[in-house]
């Protein structure tokens, strides 16, 4: 129903409007899983994308920096200034690789596993506690619908 330019401003509006958009669900299910990741992520002192850079590079130590760019889709200049963070919180170690050396290849220290490995416990328990109410089965069609709609998901 359209309002006019009168209508009662103490009078409540919501997003039925929108709620015939399967982005829009999207949308508000992103926001409320993204907000409550960052508060959870907070205790360990982590922000998403720090996280994501950390737990690439312990569980492919080595890479080089423009394969986690690629891999996590985040711009080369973008990622320098994470790459930075992370080596002066003393959790990554950049080393020029030998045949290559404009390349740098990137080495978690011990400090960088062991703040992935809380990260991935504090991750976990996210999602626990924000998928409580879906079963395995729906989570596992869940991500399985999800990595259907974006590109380069499925590898």
């Amino acid at each position: 129903m359209n309002r006019t330019a009168d209508q009662d401003i103490g009078e409540a509006v919501d997003d039925a409007v929108l709620r015939r958009f399967l982005g829009h669900h999207l949308r508000r299910a992103s926001n409320f899983v993204q907000s409550d990741l960052a508060r959870s992520l907070k205790d360990v002192d982590l922000r998403m994308i720090t996280m994501s850079v950390l737990t690439v590079i312990v569980e492919h130590r080595g890479l080089r920096q423009s394969q986690l760019a690629d891999a996590l889709q985040i711009e080369r200049p973008n990622l320098v200034s994470i790459l930075d963070e992370l080596e002066d919180r003393k959790l990554v170690e950049r080393t020029r690789v030998p045949t290559d050396r404009r390349a740098y290849a990137l080495t978690p220290t011990a400090a960088g596993e062991a703040l992935a490995a809380k990260a991935s416990q504090a991750v976990r328990a996210h999602e626990d506690r924000v998928f409580a109410r879906l079963s395995a089965s729906e989570r596992s069609s869940l991500q399985d619908l999800l990595m259907k709609v974006y590109p380069g998901a499925e590898g």
